[in-house]
């Protein structure tokens, strides 16, 4: 009879581990010790996976005198999901498909991050090359590097970022698809001629996404499924964006609204179109995924691309702020969304010249709405104003201490491996 008590099973993988240290191990014991360990994670995180179901979020939070009323009824409207919207189900939990799983998830495992990228597939003009040296820095100019690629930023991007992960050999990526696939991308980024949500958005989203791993770290703390379904998603986030609102679509009735029944009509439309895309057999990038993955990379694209939509905001903050209380371990969907959501707003934590440069193109787009709906134009300015202090800044606060909380005990046990290494290289 196996005891599958929590403390005997981590003593069974205590003493296999130790087994192995001395070259000696039984494999099926190991299997089995494993499922077992596999079997009680998912079963605890069953228990304490819930999703916050509270619409009324943060807003509740505003005091009313600093607040003007106008400026409440604003982010309520687009940062909330007040406006008469059924409450999403609790999310599907992830399971811990397989004993890789199950050693992934208590074994940090250091990855190779390249410097420098494999060259072959594409053929890079100088002045892309020149770019990309910076391709690691929160100071990245994604306009001169949009024309130093000949106006292909995205294509080069995804390319280059796919290639340091090595996720084109780890995932049989075909290079001629790819590229195929990232050009289509760039061909519907380029469909509405819109001044902000276009391609050069879309590569400085997955740019700075890729930033955000790096430097926090959580790149050793994601399995390489998981950093391609990042760098996807920050690709695709805006395909075919129309430059207008949801809440244009929903109240002009636009045959996107009615097709997605008012519930995130635009992210909805850029994944469906992405995939749709890749349903041509030359554009197929995740031909070679199998059946668990390609299900799995789907289902964290779209929990990723759908948290971009800002009427989320205030529910995905104070979900975040939730779990950060908890004592258990962090959700990586929901990290790994909020890396994606801070990604598409973070130009204003950035250097002034970029700022500058995106929040005129944003206004320029935002006019062009207004010119086919001018009761659009006071809701214009009050945007501006609150956009920052409201949206931008507490999303990197609690992005931040996420990072904390994730990084932290990864840091402690790197630690203690080192110490407990050197004290046996002493004797």
């Amino acid at each position: 009879r196996t005891n599958k008590c929590p403390v005997c099973v981590c003593l069974r993988l205590k003493g296999v581990l130790e087994q192995m240290d001395h070259g000696v191990v039984d494999l099926l014991e190991l299997r089995r010790n494993l499922e077992l360990a596999a079997a009680m994670l998912d079963a605890v995180y069953t228990d304490e996976t819930r999703r916050l179901l509270d619409t009324e979020d943060e807003l509740s939070d505003l005091q009313a005198e600093s607040v003007p009323s106008e400026v409440r009824d604003w982010l309520a409207c687009t940062f909330s999901r007040k406006m008469g919207m059924a409450k999403r189900r609790p999310e599907e939990k992830p399971r811990f498909r397989s004993i890789v799983h199950a050693v992934q998830a208590g074994i940090f495992v250091e990855r190779m991050y390249r410097r420098t990228s494999n060259m072959a597939g594409l053929t890079y003009p100088p002045t892309a090359l020149t770019a990309l040296k910076e391709v690691d820095q929160w100071s990245f100019d994604v306009f001169s590097f949009h024309e130093g690629t000949g106006d292909h930023a995205l294509k080069f991007l995804v390319y280059d970022l796919l290639t340091r992960y090595d996720l084109i050999n780890r995932f049989r990526i075909p290079v001629q698809a790819l590229v195929q696939f990232v050009e289509a991308l760039e061909n519907g980024y380029s469909k509405h001629r819109n001044p902000y949500h276009n391609l050069i958005h879309a590569a400085d989203v997955t740019q700075t996404a890729h930033f955000l791993m790096l430097h926090t770290g959580l790149m050793h703390w994601l399995s390489e499924l998981e950093i391609l379904a990042m760098v996807f998603a920050a690709a695709i986030h805006d395909f075919e964006h129309t430059g207008t609102t949801n809440n244009f679509h929903i109240h002009t009735r636009s045959e996107v609204a009615i097709l997605y029944n008012d519930r995130s009509v635009l992210e909805n439309h850029h994944v469906s179109a992405a995939y749709r895309l890749m349903a041509e057999e030359d554009m197929n990038i995740l031909v070679n995924l199998n059946k668990d993955d390609w299900r799995e990379l789907r289902s964290l694209v779209i929990e990723m691309v759908m948290s971009t939509d800002m009427s989320c905001h205030f529910q995905q903050i104070k979900t975040m702020r939730n779990a950060l209380t908890q004592t258990h371990g962090i959700d990586k969907v929901k990290v790994l969304s909020l890396m994606l959501h801070a990604a598409d707003i973070s130009h204003p934590a950035k250097a002034w010249p970029l700022h500058y440069r995106w929040t005129h193109s944003l206004m320029e787009e935002f006019f062009r709405q207004v010119h086919i709906h001018l009761f659009l134009l006071l809701r214009l300015f009050t945007d501006m104003m609150c956009f920052i202090d409201f949206i931008v800044e507490p999303t990197f606060s609690v992005l931040i201490d996420t990072t904390e909380k994730v990084i932290g005990p990864l840091i402690e046990e790197d630690r203690k491996a080192r110490e407990t290494g050197n004290r046996r290289s002493r004797y």
